[in-house]
């Protein structure tokens, strides 16, 4: 049987104990709680937990209780991830060449304050790498994006082209090319401080999605009445997607930028084209 002498040798052994010297006084009023039917009771501090060893007063009949200074210290060396939450922001279609224009194809030059990008960022995740500073955050979240078209332009795809026509008979106010994605990010994490109400925080890395919809929305006016149109379809979308993103912030308030590192169509079906959105974060 493991006897008292035994514990201790071991926990010497196995760390640096700071733990307090007996006096003769306290001896004497050990022996009197002891005589008292008073369990004795010793702490032994290991690192930053604290281990409580009291003795029953019966042969090899210990119980080990470990304190929450180890507990504490641990939940300040993680932090919260800044992902969750809800974003909202703005697209500006891009050539290969990182500019807006578009000669051979003007209907891909956008109107970026009406094209709108809402992210539904559900659930989060962080491994913490060097205590509540750095570390790695993954998750799930839905990104629901729309462009919107300059002017009264229909879409028409083939099998090996897209590409865009004017409607001469009706004028649009909404035309939208609108689509919805699951979204996965890894991101590379900074904070400065474990408690995320009160953490400046600096994110970067990339968001994979994996298209669920899309459709054209348009609404307008024929012949004296308004109308709204939806005609789901593919578009040539690409079937997935891959952002650089950056996001920052203090608190649950924050900004993000993206950058798409595939194009937005199926590739030869049309000019290369980049979505770069930018906008704000409401983290939960």
């Amino acid at each position: 049987m493991i006897k008292m002498s035994t514990i201790l040798f071991s926990l010497l052994l196995t760390a640096p104990i700071y733990g307090q010297v007996e006096t003769p006084e306290e001896a004497s009023e050990e022996g009197s709680e002891e005589s008292a039917g008073v369990p004795d009771t010793i702490k032994v501090n290991i690192g930053t937990r604290e281990v409580i060893i009291i003795d029953h007063g019966e042969e090899d009949e210990y119980d080990l209780e470990f304190g929450e200074d180890g507990e504490e210290a641990c939940r300040q060396n993680q932090s919260e991830a800044h992902w969750s939450g809800v974003d909202f922001g703005f697209t500006m279609l891009m050539n290969d060449a990182f500019e807006p224009k578009f000669a051979d194809h003007p209907y891909w030059e956008n109107d970026p304050a009406r094209s709108q990008v809402w992210n539904l960022n559900l659930l989060e995740h962080k491994f913490n790498i060097a205590g509540a500073y750095f570390g790695v955050t993954t998750g799930l979240g839905f990104s629901f994006t729309s462009v919107a078209f300059k002017d009264d332009y229909l879409l028409r795809s083939s099998a090996d082209s897209l590409y865009a026509i004017v409607d001469t008979l009706v004028s649009y106010s909404k035309n939208k090319l609108k689509a919805s994605y699951l979204t996965i990010p890894l991101l590379l994490e900074f904070n400065t401080n474990a408690d995320a109400d009160k953490s400046f925080y600096l994110a970067t890395g990339v968001v994979g999605g994996v298209r669920l919809t899309s459709k054209m929305k348009r609404k307008g006016e024929f012949e004296g009445k308004e109308f709204v149109q939806k005609e789901k379809g593919t578009y040539s979308l690409n079937a997935f997607k891959l952002d650089g993103v950056v996001r920052l912030g203090y608190g649950s308030w924050g900004a993000f930028a993206s950058y798409s590192l595939l194009p937005l169509f199926e590739e030869s079906k049309t000019v290369e084209v980049y979505p770069l959105t930018f906008g704000i974060s409401l983290n939960f």
